[in-house]
């Protein structure tokens, strides 16, 4: 498994992400999650669609809980052929009461805790947390990676306005 090295920081430390580096222009790789209901879910059911895949850390925190929040805001407007899914460790029981506290309803909330499979394949593996890093992906309906973006520091937000245009230019 390939390993790399201080793409990601907390706090000014260096992390360690698995997986390969995914570049815009490239196919979405495939990956098998858990919905809240425990019922597994292949990204590849969202062909057809536009999805932005937000990757976080934990619902639990207050970064990750500021951007889905904001992701869901968003998510309201961009349409039913949008879809907006935040992926992260949590188990998919504190995934689903996180979003019923927080009324997120645009959202779809999805857990990588049983094999990383979203973490390795997208590269957003942290090696020494079992986490996942923060990023969002964006993919066309046809399923190519449109729009990568890895933030460098796990305690800074993303860059909503980038996504959102990524979005809009698919859209």
């Amino acid at each position: 498994m390939k390993e790399r090295v201080g793409i990601v920081t907390m706090k000014g430390n260096p992390l360690t992400l698995l997986g390969e580096e995914l570049k815009a222009g490239a196919p979405a790789p495939d990956f098998t999650v858990v919905a809240s209901d425990l019922t597994p879910v292949k990204f590849s059911s969202f062909r057809g669609k536009i999805c932005v895949i937000s990757s976080v850390p934990s619902l639990d925190t207050p970064v990750c809980d500021t951007s889905t929040r904001r992701f869901n805001e968003e998510a309201g407007q961009l349409g039913e052929n949008v879809v907006v899914l935040t992926v992260s460790m949590d188990l998919p029981f504190a995934q689903a009461r996180w979003c019923g506290a927080a009324g997120i309803t645009h959202v779809q909330t999805l857990s990588d805790h049983r094999d990383a499979s979203f973490g390795l394949s997208y590269g957003v593996l942290l090696k020494d947390l079992r986490l996942l890093a923060r990023a969002v992906f964006v993919v066309d309906r046809n399923g190519i990676l449109r729009y990568v973006q890895i933030v460098d520091e796990i305690t800074n937000e993303p860059d909503y306005e980038s996504v959102l245009k990524a979005v809009k230019e698919l859209a």
